[in-house]
């Protein structure tokens, strides 16, 4: 079974963290005219597209000033993971509502993940007669299959470490990218919860089999000594990680298997009853297994185990 990646939650967590950062590496000339320190994130808007019944959620919008003058704009930025018809539409659809209610200037960004197509995202809506042109809205595009991991490799950028595993990728060089990607955030010197976001994010878009894990090694074993000892230490934490989660797991599998077992020999069983099963640690668990096959009635169960919390 594919584990589900929440794609949204990623983007939006890294571009949130990393706002200067990612407007830097893609649009060094709007760091010319913003003041960095004015930047403030919005609460979430939410549209109603009222012909069609949906509702959509604008993904990051930004307030910033102009550097040197009093007035403001905003930044819009929406990160999709998968390739929609008329997402144009919908674009010039944020960008009017957006300035219907802020009536501020807006500067749109669309960020494209998805990995096909790979012909290139429309950057554009328009509305056009045979003798006049009502409009053009143009918005800037990021589309990472269209970009080589390579020219990132040596920015200075947390936001290029992360995004160099969703770009460009021939599919033997995936190991040399994670291990570039990882060689290029221990250089940053970031502090331990922005090292943990990024590495997590490349580590999610990477994940290697066994024959990648060999040559990823190798790759390692290129690099400086002190590089290499600090890219270790990121690997081993998701080794741990790995042993924790698979420990987790096994425990919350073994008690489903014993509510299952409860209420097969028992029946529906009180919510309250269920949930302290559930609260038991896996020696205890393992003990209401063995006693389990005495227990007649519920109150059977709710006996032992107030005497068992006792």
């Amino acid at each position: 079974m594919t584990e589900s990646i929440d794609h949204d939650r990623l983007f939006k967590e890294l571009i949130s963290t990393f706002f200067i950062e990612f407007i830097d590496l893609f649009f060094p000339e709007v760091i010319n005219y913003i003041d960095p320190a004015s930047v403030t994130l919005l609460d979430k808007e939410i549209f109603t597209d009222i012909t069609a019944g949906d509702k959509y959620e604008a993904d990051l919008i930004a307030q910033v000033k102009f550097r040197e003058e009093p007035s403001f704009f905003l930044i819009h930025i929406e990160a999709e993971s998968t390739s929609r018809s008329r997402f144009d539409k919908r674009m010039f659809r944020y960008f009017a509502r957006l300035h219907e209610k802020f009536d501020l200037p807006i500067y749109p960004i669309v960020i494209f993940s998805y990995d096909s197509p790979k012909k290139i995202a429309s950057s554009n809506y328009q509305i056009n007669f045979p003798d006049f042109e009502v409009l053009k809205f143009n918005y800037r595009v990021i589309q990472l299959n269209q970009l080589n991991w390579r020219d990132f490799l040596n920015r200075d950028n947390p936001v290029a470490s992360a995004l160099m595993s969703k770009m460009n990728i021939v599919p033997t060089d995936r190991p040399k990218v994670k291990a570039e990607c990882l060689r290029l955030l221990v250089t940053l010197k970031l502090n331990p919860a922005k090292m943990q976001l990024i590495s997590g994010f490349i580590d999610t878009y990477l994940k290697l089999n066994q024959s990648e894990e060999q040559i990823f090694q190798t790759k390692l074993g290129s690099f400086k000594q002190e590089e290499q000892e600090k890219v270790m230490q990121i690997v081993t934490s998701w080794m741990q990680q790995g042993i924790e989660q698979g420990i987790d797991q096994g425990i919350q599998r073994e008690k489903d298997l014993i509510v299952r077992l409860i209420k097969r020999k028992l029946g529906t069983i009180d919510p309250k009853l269920e949930a302290d099963v559930r609260g038991l640690g896996i020696e205890s668990i393992e003990v209401l297994g063995e006693a389990l096959l005495d227990f007649s009635t519920e109150e059977d169960l709710r006996n032992w185990l107030n005497n068992f919390n006792n």
